[in-house]
Order: structure tokens, then C-alpha cells, then sequence
């Protein structure tokens, strides 16, 4: 279940009103969860807590499918599944593979998502966005000169700040849905301790031989 309460159709405002209608149909997705793309819908009824949220993540959306935009929407899809796996979040990847798929992505190229480093299918543009996707996921935005020179080379000024609003959009919506365990990221923590069959054994003791 995700973290924090999730909206009812009743309780919502007009605007989440208007996309449960879409989403959920005459159901109530706290009740009765499930969208058409197989995802429970609960990112929309956990942000419909705080309408003026919901309201400008919706025009994120929005603003990045626009038709104004100057990007590729493929290259920028292909940033958006790449920050989804650097982040961990399997919803953001999920999605975000289906949506670079409906761009013009090729099969090939979205299974090589998780290694592009060692997959000969990109271009070298391609390369780069992966490459500066990583940039700002992992390093916090430090991007080598390298990196940026290409991008430089193929984008102009206004694509290359589409890229990078969107992509650390993203990186924020994979960070918040894993910690607000939304839709796919709604997983138990992997990383816990694994009994030994002797709930008191520490293995380093035992390999430590030096005596004092």
C-alpha cells in the first residue's frame, strides 16, 4: 500500500475529478484500483492530497508531450526510461519503456536501456543523452565536457534544456514514487540482514585468525 492516504472520487477536486473519470471509469480507485495500462493508479489518488501538486504534476505532463517542444520525443523518451533505471524505480522504467516504444523507439534499443555502455544499436547523439541521463541521475549533474560537447554538436540550446528539464523531472517522479511506494515501487526492501542458521555467528569472526 502506498505511504501516504489516498483520495476518493468524492473528496477529490475538480481536476483529479476529471481524470479518474478518464482513468477509473465509474469505479472508486481506492477501492477498486487498476488502470488501462495495468498499473493500480494510486501516483493520482496519493497526489490528489494536495490539489495545487497535482494540479502542476499534470501540467508537467502536459508541457513535456506539448507539441512546442523542439526535442526528439524519442530522444527524450529514451532519457526518461534511462533515469527511471538509474533511479531504481520499476514504475518510471515500466512506463516510460511503453511510452519510448510509442515514440519510434526500436525494441532493441529499449532492451538495452539497462547496458547501454556495452550496446552497439545508438547513435552517437543517442549515446550522449544516455551518457548526460546518467550525468544528472548518478552525479548529481556533473556532466564531463565531453558529454556536454556533443550534445552541443547535434541539439541546439533550447533542446538541451528541454532534455534536462525533463530528465531531472523524471529523475524526481522515479525518487518520489519509491519513496512514497507508488504503483510498481510498492516493494518490500531488498537489502535487510539474512538470518545464519546460528542467529549469533558473525562470519568476519570466525575468518579472523590474527591473535593478539
Amino acid at each position: 500500500m502506498p505511504r501516504l492516504r489516498q483520495v476518493t472520487k468524492v473528496e477529490a477536486h475538480p481536476a483529479a475529478q476529471q481524470i479518474y473519470a478518464m482513468l477509473f471509469g465509474a469505479r472508486e480507485p481506492t477501492t477498486e484500483p487498476g488502470t488501462a495500462t495495468g498499473t493500480p493508479g494510486n501516483w493520482w489518488t496519493v497526489f490528489a492530497g494536495v490539489p495545487d501538486v497535482f494540479d502542476h504534476a499534470v501540467a508537467g505532463f502536459q508541457l513535456y508531450r506539448s507539441s512546442r517542444r523542439k526535442l526528439d520525443p524519442a530522444l527524450r523518451e529514451l532519457a526518461q526510461t534511462r533515469a527511471g533505471w538509474a533511479r531504481g524505480s520499476q514504475f518510471v522504467f515500466s512506463q516510460h519503456c511503453k511510452a519510448a516504444r510509442s515514440a519510434g523507439l526500436s525494441e532493441v534499443k529499449i532492451a538495452a536501456v539497462p547496458h547501454w555502455q556495452v550496446a552497439d544499436c545508438y547513435s552517437l547523439l543517442e549515446r550522449a543523452v544516455l551518457a548526460y541521463t546518467d550525468a544528472l541521475v548518478y552525479d548529481g549533474g556533473r556532466t564531463a565536457d565531453g558529454i556536454f560537447a556533443v550534445l552541443k554538436a547535434h541539439l541546439s540550446d533550447e533542446e538541451i534544456l528541454e532534455l534536462t528539464y525533463v530528465t531531472a523531472l523524471y529523475d524526481m517522479h522515479a525518487a518520489m514514487s519509491r519513496a512514497l511506494k507508488l504503483e510498481y515501487d510498492d516493494v518490500p526492501e531488498r537489502i535487510v540482514e539474512v538470518a545464519a542458521p546460528a542467529a549469533s555467528q558473525d562470519v568476519m569472526a570466525m575468518v579472523d585468525t590474527k591473535k593478539e
